[in-house]
């Protein structure tokens, strides 16, 4: 009996194995095309992009392994930390007055006591639709001095209002641009947000005599705490990406907006007008690291317990 029953034994521990592998192939077979477009469109620019800055094109010895001496340049590259500066500002001044736009929006959609909701909830996020490129275009025609509507204004006026494309001026225009374009988009993430809320904990708030502002301190603003983690993230991310607005402005503003105006505008510059495609490399590499610091830091502030 004993050795009958051990061909039988050893046959389905086999049948088991066989199952396992099979499951474990299928799992790949579902993950392993995202797996594979994953790694050819984000892995491997990146370590391409380590690869080149690493190394430095010279006239005597062609391309030439130099280490972290292209971090190094980077580092003390006054170039490159007063675009990190400029858009530091940026995100310090842009990103709370968009993102309280959006909630102040998000809350009034969501009061009910808004008439006409469905228009101004599609009214607000119709500018996210209009490309970048044609939003930067129509309002660099609006401020245009010469021949746009600040110049007619003060033709029409007889005033001398200040020109939003001059250096004192030209950041908080591409600010006015930027928030234009990207209210509507925060403002739904906030109202999603807003609207799986638990009827019930308004209920609880009606019955204990709880006014609007309270219901929105006590309840709305803590609920959707990590949608606005989620917006600010992705604001802090689109700042340190500046590239659209500036690069379009330009040549309106040529004395205003410099070549390395912004840190991707840098980058853009180092690798098709000056042809350093190695220090290009380093430069973005170095920028994606600083961006990825300051949106884990604000990602562990914001969804920390009691914050």
């Amino acid at each position: 009996m004993t050795t009958l029953q051990q061909p039988a034994a050893v046959d389905r521990t086999a049948r088991a194995s066989l199952k396992r592998d099979r499951r474990s192939w299928t799992g790949w077979g579902f993950v392993g095309p995202f797996v594979a477009v994953f790694a050819l469109v984000f892995l491997a620019p990146i370590a391409y992009s380590i690869y080149l800055s690493l190394f430095q094109d010279r006239l005597i010895g062609g391309n030439t392994f130099v280490g972290l001496d292209n971090y190094q340049q980077a580092l003390q590259d006054d170039q490159f930390w007063s675009g990190v500066t400029r858009v530091g500002l940026f995100l310090a001044v842009q990103v709370p007055i968009m993102l309280g736009i959006a909630l102040l929006v998000a809350l009034a959609l969501d009061s009910g006591r808004l008439y006409g909701k469905d228009f101004f909830r599609i009214s607000i996020f119709l500018p996210y639709a209009v490309p970048a490129v044609v939003a930067t275009l129509m309002w660099a025609f609006m401020y245009g001095t010469r021949f746009g509507l600040v110049g007619d204004i003060n033709d029409t006026f007889g005033v001398s209002l200040p020109d939003p494309l001059s250096p004192d001026l030209v950041l908080a225009s591409i600010g006015n641009i930027v928030t234009w374009e990207f209210v509507g988009y925060n403002m739904l993430i906030f109202y999603a947000a807003l609207r799986v809320i638990p009827q019930s904990l308004y209920e609880a708030a009606e019955i204990d005599g709880a006014g609007q502002w309270r219901v929105i301190t006590a309840i709305k603003l803590p609920a959707i705490r990590g949608a606005l983690v989620i917006a600010t993230i992705f604001s802090i991310i689109g700042s340190f990406q500046l590239f659209n607005e500036p690069s379009i402005l330009k040549p309106l503003a040529p004395n205003a907006i410099t070549t390395d105006y912004t840190p991707n505008y840098y980058t853009y510059t180092l690798s098709f007008n000056g042809q350093q495609h190695n220090y290009s490399a380093t430069v973005a590499i170095v920028m994606g690291l600083i961006t990825m610091v300051v949106a884990y830091v604000v990602q562990l502030r914001g969804m920390r317990k009691g914050a």
